[in-house]
Formats: structure tokens, sequence, C-alpha cells
């Protein structure tokens, strides 16, 4: 049978549309299926969270061509803050002392996506959209999809198909990959605010009984990623405007000077959600659609960048040899390799949550010395 693709990457997001500029340069025929359209994607809420970019990150988005295109949009963070409520000492990170230019960025979901999604358009790579998964099955050789479009029905087959769809991934669901899930009982909030002086790309991380509070240097503002118990989120979400503010202020305190809001408040429950398997048949999922981490350590886009970077790496590698990009066993070389640094930041994050979400004593002793 003849086959449509040789890789077919399901989700026109972030993790999607990388893994596509990755591979561009290579002689394999890509295409990728998106449920959205651009402009339902350009205008999703889900575009104004900010994404904080490690600086491993941006050397990774530089390889591929992207952060030439991103970083007129990006805010550097300079300086990191990290302090715990109620304890002496406080950490302090500087770039300058790294010796780098910035220890890390901060920039728009939407920003993003749009400088990435230009890159796929330009370099003519298909795309189906909108569209959405409706089947999969695999034999030997091919991957086969069934597509819905309107009303119009699509199949096709590829040697790999890639699920890059995010957390409510139909691909994972689909193949019938379960999950694991940690609940932590914590909502959190994110907003932005405005402070009378200014921010000079300085970060704070500040630890509470009650629990992390970050404040990221956001164009001209802060981006606030607040971590509260479910019963706390709410009512903080109820307060007005000035009653949130003071809340904020009395949690963060005064060295910025006075907070406004200048972005409405938005909330999303917490919790660690990893699938059990990384892929099956002749299928592969990346990014949400495998993990999804609590924002305390700001984990999430990266480590999924890096599932990007490894599988396109091992995808052309095997290109050149003419091997079968799709096979189990390379998959199954994927996984593993993925797997170290999976568990690394899972536990790292999981850690750190448990950690600064105790109030016991011998752990506050813990955390002082630590």
């Amino acid at each position: 049978m003849k086959q449509d693709y040789d890789v077919l990457i399901v989700g026109g997001g972030l993790a999607g549309n990388c893994l596509a500029l990755a591979l561009q340069s290579s002689h394999l025929k890509i295409a990728i299926v998106e449920t959205n359209t651009r402009e339902q994607l350009h205008n999703s809420p889900a575009g104004d969270r900010a994404l904080a970019l490690a600086s491993g990150t941006v050397k990774m988005l530089e390889a591929l061509g992207i952060w030439s295109h991103a970083k007129a949009f990006a805010t550097p963070i300079k300086t990191i803050h990290i302090s715990d409520q109620g304890h002496f000492g406080k950490t302090r990170l500087s770039a300058k002392k790294e010796g780098v230019e910035a220890l890390g960025y901060v920039i728009t979901a939407r920003d993003l996506e749009a400088a990435v999604g230009q890159l796929v358009e330009q370099a003519g790579i298909e795309q189906i959209c909108p569209a959405r998964v409706i089947g999969i099955a695999s034999d030997e050789q091919f991957t086969h999809i069934s597509l819905k479009q309107q009303e119009a029905s699509l199949n096709v087959s590829a040697r790999l198909v890639v699920g890059a769809d995010g957390g409510q991934s139909t691909v994972r669901e689909l193949l019938e990959i379960e999950q694991e899930l940690t609940e932590y009982q914590q909502t959190a909030i994110v907003a932005t605010v405005k402070t009378e002086l200014a921010h000079e790309n300085v970060a704070y991380e500040r630890f509470t009984s009650s629990g992390p509070l970050a404040l990221l240097p956001f164009k001209q503002d802060y981006a606030v990623v607040w971590t509260r118990t479910k019963e706390d989120a709410e009512q903080l979400l109820m307060d007005s405007e000035e009653e949130f503010l003071a809340s904020l202020q009395a949690c963060f305190g005064y060295k910025l000077g006075r907070f406004s809001l200048t972005a409405p408040r938005r909330s999303f429950p917490l919790s660690l959600i990893r699938a059990k398997s990384m892929y099956s048949g002749r299928a592969v999922i990346i990014g949400n659609a495998v993990h999804q981490l609590h924002p305390v350590a700001g984990q999430g886009f990266n480590l999924g960048l890096r599932d990007v970077v490894q599988l396109a790496e091992m995808i052309l590698n095997e290109a050149q040899q003419g091997g079968d990009i799709g096979a189990p066993a390379l998959l199954e070389q994927y996984a593993s390799q993925r797997q170290k640094d999976h568990d690394t930041v899972i536990n790292f994050t999981d850690s750190v949550v448990k950690l600064f979400s105790n109030e016991w004593l011998s752990l506050a002793a813990a955390r002082s010395v630590g």
C-alpha cells in the first residue's frame, strides 16, 4: 500500500509545529493535522499564558531557526529572587554572574505560536486544517488515520504518526494509552499586574505556607502565577479587584510598590498527569500529550521541546540510514532515552510541590537549610 505521508503530526500547536520545522530539511513528506483554524488558535484564551523559557530552550529554538523571529516579543530575565515567607535569607541568581545574556525569557504562548506558525507557512509544510482524528489503526508498515473535515471524511496513512495534540490528546485516547494522575488539590491563579516600580528584568519566586507565588517580568508588567488551595482560590476569584490585590500585596510585600491589575484573573486546577507509555504501534506522543506538570518549577514547555528535539534527531538519523522511521523498536528506543529526563523533571517538580505545600515544622526547618 502506498503511504500518503512519511510523518503525520497531529496537533498544530507549539510541539507539533516545532517538530515539523525540525524535520523540514529532510526529504520526508510531512503534514500537520489541526482541529482548530489559525484564527481560533490565535484568539484562544490559552494564548495569554506566559511561558518561561529556560536558556537551554532558547538555544534549541535558535537551532530550529525560530528564536530570531520570537525574541522581539520576549522579556529577558536577568535576575531571579527566591525567598521563603517567614524565614530569613533568600537566593539570588544573576545572569551577569552566570556569564549569560539572560537566565531565561518570558513570552506569551500566543506570540511564540504566531512566530512558529508563520515559519511553518513559509516552509510550505502541508496543513490539514481544520480536521479532527476519529480513528487510528496500525499494521506492520503504516499507521492509518481516519479524519473528519466538516461533513467530509478523509483516510490517510503514514509510516509514523506523532500525537502532539496536548493534554486532551485524541491520539493518546485512540491508542488507549492510560494515564497516571496526581491531584494536588491546588489551583493556579494567573493574572497580569503593573507595579509602581519598573521590574528591571527581575523575576520573583516566593514560597509561602499557603502556596508558591511567582512574578515574571512580562513586557512592562508582571505575569503572576499564584498557587493556592482550591478553597482559597475560589475565594480570591470571587473577591473584588481591590480585595484580590490586597491579598496579593500581603503575600508579596511592597518592594515593587503597589500592584494594579492589567489583565483579568484566570484559574486552572493543578495536577500531575503522565502517560503510562509514549508510543503504541507506529504512533508516538510528545509534549503535553505525555506530561502535564505543576507550574511551580516552570518546566512544562521546556520538557516538551526536548521531546521534540530528541524525536527529530532520531527520525532524521534513521531516514539518512534508509531505516524505518516508524518502527516500534525505534519508538521504544526514543521512549527509553526520554524516560530519564521525564523522571528527573517530574520527580523534582512533585517534590517541590509537596515540600512547599507542607506546613510541618520539621519540613520548614529542612527547606530553610536546603
